[in-house]
């Protein structure tokens, strides 16, 4: 396994400062106030270099075993217990190899990707049944559960793609390649479409019969594996534009814009093999709230969602599109009319359409909704900047309310969970199997991007 030179960590960290440190003269004071969007996207980077990433890398990255660390204190102190996901692992990989084009004179991060691709292929790809082990303990060997997922597997195909994208690695594409040629020939529905989430260790799909009801999500298919495949194709098909991947990128989109979002404009979570969509609401309030996992509107769900369509069909390279940005929009307008704190700003992570009508089931505010909730808004107020909702304005409430409320300008990194709602999260680990650093990176990098973009058509 390749170790990384305490001293030429410390040089690339010594290099990482002066360039945080240049930024950091070139804001304004009173910036909080000033919401120029070139002051805007100056302090967002500020803050991504250095309260995300300079507290994550180069120190999240196992010279031991391999891979990445998982679990951290709130303080960023690595936990006495490590297992590593192959979500959490492919997460820090795609982070490094998009911050290692970002930011190129920054070693570490070339050197990261690299050594999480080594751990991606060595330690999580199961070389006797194909297809990447769920969970492996500190030094990769799997524990657990053998069961493979559909969603695991997207996440090493949107991490192996990235890396090549980022390093012209060609083992990493080949790699790649062989990952959606096994999730494409086990998971995959010729009957119905899409793909089935849980397979045995050697790839046989399990599927739930209709008539066996319970709280388990087992042998469904659901929309968040389903986005993620999306999402995984689409980051493919931008290094890799191959006819039956583009058969299966635009299939997937169609399938959850078509079928899996609702005509209210939010997403079904959970659906029967033939895509029928699992509800209880025709059920007592008891079972409903009990089967809530699997029966909710998740509105950090839908503002990505939206997103990610829009994504696809651009990679696809397909032209006026214009259904897919209205179901897209209708997306984040259902979350803004129905999952908004009007408040201090913020998405709710959970409601319910019950038949006395919509209220909201769970009003905490998870930090990966935030992160996508502002990707999503400015994205929509680029393209739609004269519309009602006003998502400028509600881009910047939620900025604020991230800074206030999801942001430890002490220790560093986001919060799980909006203070304002759940203030014993201060000293809750800031990583752990399910919270890395993807979502509120991606979110960050693609709004300073933007904001830019926006200030430079204004200013011509």
């Amino acid at each position: 396994m390749k170790k990384i030179s305490l001293i030429s960590q410390f040089n690339q960290s010594i290099g990482f400062l002066f360039l945080t440190a240049v930024l950091l003269f070139s804001c304004k004071e009173n910036i909080e106030k000033d919401h120029s969007k070139e002051e805007l996207a100056d302090k967002m980077e500020l803050h991504l270099k250095m309260e995300v990433l300079d507290k994550w890398y180069p120190k999240a990255m196992d010279t031991v075993d391999g891979g990445f660390l998982s679990n951290f204190t709130y303080d960023f102190q690595p936990e006495e217990k490590q297992e590593k996901m192959i979500v959490t692992q492919s997460r820090h990989v795609w982070t490094n190899a998009k911050a290692s084009k970002k930011y190129p004179d920054i070693a570490y991060f070339k050197e990261g990707a690299a050594h999480g691709f080594e751990f991606l292929k060595d330690k999580m790809w199961d070389d006797e049944n194909g297809g990447f082990h769920w969970l492996v303990d500190k030094q990769g060997n799997p524990i657990g559960n053998s069961m493979k997922t559909a969603y695991g597997n997207a996440f090493g195909i949107f991490a192996l793609a990235a890396y090549y994208d980022a390093s012209k690695d060609e083992s990493a594409l080949e790699l790649a390649k062989e990952a959606f040629y096994w999730l494409d020939t086990h998971a995959y529905d010729s009957i119905n479409g899409g793909y089935y989430q849980h397979l045995t260790a050697d790839g046989m799909p399990i599927s739930r019969p209709s008539s066996t009801p319970s709280t388990s999500d087992l042998g469904y298919k659901d929309q968040n594996s389903s986005i993620h495949i999306l999402e995984a194709l689409t980051e493919l098909y931008y290094v890799w534009p191959d006819p039956l991947l583009k058969d299966r990128l635009e299939e997937m989109l169609l399938l959850i814009r078509d079928q899996i979002v609702t005509e209210k404009g939010y997403l079904t979570l959970f659906l029967l093999p033939d895509w029928t969509p699992v509800s209880f609401v025709d059920s007592t309030e008891e079972v409903i709230l009990a089967h809530h996992q699997l029966d909710h509107v998740s509105f950090g769900h839908d503002v990505e969602t939206g997103f990610l369509m829009i994504e696809a069909s651009e990679t696809l390279g397909l032209e006026n599109d214009q259904k897919t940005h209205e179901i897209a929009k209708k997306m984040i307008d259902h979350a803004l009319e129905n999952g908004w704190d009007e408040s201090v700003g913020g998405f709710y992570d959970e409601g319910y359409y019950f038949n006395n009508g919509f209220r909201i089931t769970h009003d905490t505010k998870n930090w990966w909704a935030q992160a996508e909730g502002m990707n999503a808004l400015l994205l929509m107020a680029e393209l739609y900047p004269d519309d009602p909702h006003h998502y400028f304005e509600k881009f910047l409430k939620l900025w604020e309310y991230t800074d206030a409320y999801l942001i430890d300008h002490e220790n560093g990194d986001w919060y799980s969970g909006g203070l304002d709602k759940q203030p014993e999260l201060k000293t809750v680990g800031k990583g752990n199997i399910w919270k890395s650093i993807y979502h509120h990176y991606r979110s960050l990098d693609h709004c300073i991007s933007r904001l830019r973009e926006m200030a430079e058509s204004e200013d011509s």
